[in-house]
C-alpha cells in the first residue's frame, strides 16, 4: 500500500486538477475552498495531542472535498486504530475521483447534502469530527433553504439559527447530531461569527451545549485560502455539558501549534460577550459608561442604487443626454477618488472634487415623466429591460426613486484597510457641500440638540471633525469586525457605540447632563 506522503502527494494533483474544471466564481458560490495542506497537517496534529491515547477513532468529516483531512489523519494517526471513516461530499466532481483516490483504504465516501441526511445512532456516532465546511452566505440561500436548515439545526443541537447564518454555522449545529459523547471536533470557519449578530446563537452552542476547549484566530492578512477574502478561526470543542468553573483557551495569530498569544479566560466571562475577539489579544474591554457617537448622531448606510452605473452619472454624460438637472443631486465619489477630507462646495453646493458625479432621484409616476420629460423617460426606457428587475430596484416604487438620505455634514468611509502608510483604515470627511453619498460611506447627522449648536456656531463643524478625525484607531477597530488581507468594516450601530466624551466636552450643556438625561440626543434628525 502506498505510504501516506505517496497518497498526498497524488491527493494534491487531483485537488489542483478538479479545481481547474471548475471557475473561481463557481467554486465561490458553493463555498468550495479547498483546506491547504500544511493547515491540514498541522490541525490533525492538534487533534492527536487532545484526543485520547488509547481510544479507537471513528473519524467523520461532513464536507471531504478530496480528503485533505483524511490524508492528514493517516499521518498522523498512524499508531492509532481507526474503526471508522466516513466522508461526506455533495458535488460528484470531487465525491467521484476521491472514491477512486482513496478505494484501497477503509473509507467510506458518500455522495449527498450532509444537511438532509439522517445522522446515525447512538451507536455508530463519531468521536472526531473535522471539518472545513462550505462558506456559502445567507442570501446565496433561498428562504424554504433557510427555514429547513433553522429547523434542522435546532432538532440536532436544541438552538435556534439566525436567518442571516451562512451555511457553515447549519453545519457546525447539525454535526452535533452526529458526535458521540465526548467526541472531539475541530471545526475551520470563518472569524466572523465572533463579532456579528447572527453568531449569537453559534456562541451559545459553544458556550452551553458543549464543552468549548479552545479558538484559534489567525491574523486577518494571513489568508488562509488563496480565493477567499474571509479570516478564519479553528474552534475545538468536546461533546459534553461544560462544567462552571471551565476555562477556554483563545489563542491568536502565528500557527494553531505556536500561536503568537494565548491566554485562559474563564467561560463565565464569555457568556454574553457581545464580541469574543476583543478576549484575544488582551484583556476583555470594559463596557464604561460615557458618551457614545449615538448620543450626537443619528447613523446612517449611504444610498444602495442598486445599478451604480446606470443610477450615477457624470456631468458630462447628463448634458450630452440633456436630462433634467432637477432630477439630480450631486453624490461623493469613492474614498479613493478623493484626496482630502474635507469637503468644499461650488456656488450650486457640488462638491469640488475630480470627476463630479450625480445621482438619479425621480419619484413622478412613469406617466408623467413620458409626458413632460420625454429625455428622461428614453434614459429610463433603457433601464427597464436589467436595472428596474434587479433585487432593490424591483422593491421601490417607482422603481428608479432612491432611499431618503440628505447630505450629512459628517461622513465616514464603511470600510478599509490597514495598509501603507495610513494607519487608521477609516477616514471621516468633513463634507460641507450638498452631495449626499452611496453604501460605501456611513452618514453621521448631528440629533436636534447638536444641530441647533451647529447653526449657531458655524466654526464647531470643524471642532467636532477633528475630535472624530482622531478617534484611536484601536477603538474603532475594537467595535468593527475584520476580515481577510486585512479589511476592516463597521457598521451603523458599531460606529454608534464608539466613545465620544471629546465631543461631550466640547458642548458643556451636553457634558453636564446625567448619563439618562443625554437620552435626549437620541432623537431622530432625519
Amino acid at each position: 500500500m502506498e505510504t501516506a506522503n505517496a497518497l498526498e502527494i497524488r491527493r494534491l494533483a487531483l485537488q489542483e486538477d478538479l479545481d481547474s474544471r471548475k471557475s473561481r466564481k463557481e467554486r465561490n458560490r458553493l463555498g468550495q475552498f479547498a483546506t491547504p495542506p500544511e493547515l491540514a497537517s498541522e490541525i490533525l496534529a492538534y487533534a492527536r495531542k487532545i484526543f485520547p491515547s488509547k481510544a479507537s477513532v471513528r473519524f467523520l468529516d461532513p464536507s471531504f472535498g478530496t480528503g485533505s483531512f483524511y490524508s492528514a489523519l493517516l499521518g498522523h494517526f498512524s499508531r492509532t486504530p481507526i474503526g471508522k471513516a466516513l466522508g461526506i461530499e455533495l458535488d460528484p466532481h470531487y465525491a467521484i475521483p476521491a472514491r477512486g483516490l482513496w478505494s484501497h483504504h477503509s473509507l467510506e465516501i458518500e455522495l449527498g447534502d450532509f444537511t438532509k441526511l439522517r445522522p446515525p445512532h447512538e451507536s455508530d456516532r463519531f468521536n472526531l469530527i473535522i471539518c472545513n465546511p462550505p462558506y456559502v452566505r445567507h442570501h446565496h440561500l433561498n428562504a424554504a433553504e433557510k427555514v429547513r436548515l433553522r429547523a434542522a439545526s435546532h432538532a440536532a443541537c436544541g438552538v435556534r439559527m439566525a436567518g442571516l447564518a451562512g451555511l457553515y454555522c447549519h453545519f457546525l449545529c447539525i454535526a452535533h447530531a452526529w458526535m458521540a459523547e465526548d467526541g472531539i471536533a475541530g471545526w475551520l470557519i470563518p472569524s466572523e461569527f465572533m463579532d456579528v449578530n447572527y453568531g449569537m446563537p453559534v456562541k451559545r452552542y459553544l458556550l452551553n451545549e458543549v464543552e468549548l476547549l479552545r479558538i484559534h484566530r489567525f491574523e486577518s492578512g494571513d489568508l488562509q485560502f488563496g480565493d477567499a477574502l474571509v479570516s478564519s478561526s479553528i474552534v475545538w470543542f468536546r461533546k459534553n455539558r461544560p462544567e462552571r468553573a471551565h476555562h477556554v483557551e483563545l489563542s491568536y495569530g502565528g500557527t494553531l501549534l505556536q500561536p503568537k498569544v494565548s491566554r485562559l479566560v474563564a467561560a463565565q466571562a464569555l457568556q454574553g460577550a457581545r464580541k469574543l475577539s476583543t478576549f484575544m489579544a488582551g484583556e476583555k474591554k470594559q463596557e464604561a459608561e460615557g458618551p457614545r457617537l449615538s448620543d450626537f448622531f443619528w447613523i446612517k448606510r449611504g444610498l444602495a442604487t442598486g445599478d451604480n452605473r446606470f443610477f450615477i452619472l457624470p456631468r458630462a454624460e447628463i448634458e450630452a443626454r440633456r436630462l433634467p438637472w432637477q432630477f439630480f443631486r450631486p453624490i461623493l465619489p469613492g474614498p479613493r477618488y478623493l484626496s482630502s477630507n474635507v469637503i468644499e462646495a461650488d456656488p450650486d453646493g457640488a462638491p469640488i472634487v475630480e470627476g463630479q458625479k450625480f445621482i438619479l432621484d425621480c419619484r413622478l409616476p412613469e406617466n408623467v415623466i413620458r409626458e413632460r420629460y420625454p429625455q428622461l423617460w428614453s434614459y429610463l426606457e433603457t433601464g427597464k429591460p436589467k436595472v428596474s428587475g434587479t433585487y432593490l430596484c424591483s422593491r421601490r416604487n417607482p422603481w428608479y426613486a432612491q432611499e431618503n438620505r440628505p447630505p450629512a455634514p459628517f461622513v465616514c468611509t464603511y470600510m478599509g484597510r490597514n495598509a501603507g502608510k495610513r494607519e487608521n483604515p477609516f477616514r471621516f470627511l468633513l463634507n460641507r457641500s450638498q452631495a449626499t453619498a452611496a453604501n460605501v460611506y456611513l452618514l453621521l447627522y448631528p440629533v436636534p440638540k447638536l444641530a441647533a449648536a451647529l447653526n449657531e456656531d458655524p466654526l464647531l463643524a470643524r471642532g467636532i471633525w477633528e475630535i472624530l478625525d482622531s478617534i484611536p484607531v484601536a477603538a474603532l477597530l475594537g467595535e468593527g469586525r475584520v476580515y481577510g488581507g486585512g479589511l476592516y468594516k463597521l457598521e451603523p450601530k458599531e460606529l454608534a457605540n464608539v466613545r465620544a466624551d471629546a465631543i461631550a466636552a466640547l458642548l458643556p450643556k451636553t457634558a453636564a447632563l446625567p448619563p439618562k438625561q443625554s437620552e435626549m440626543f437620541r432623537e431622530s434628525a432625519v
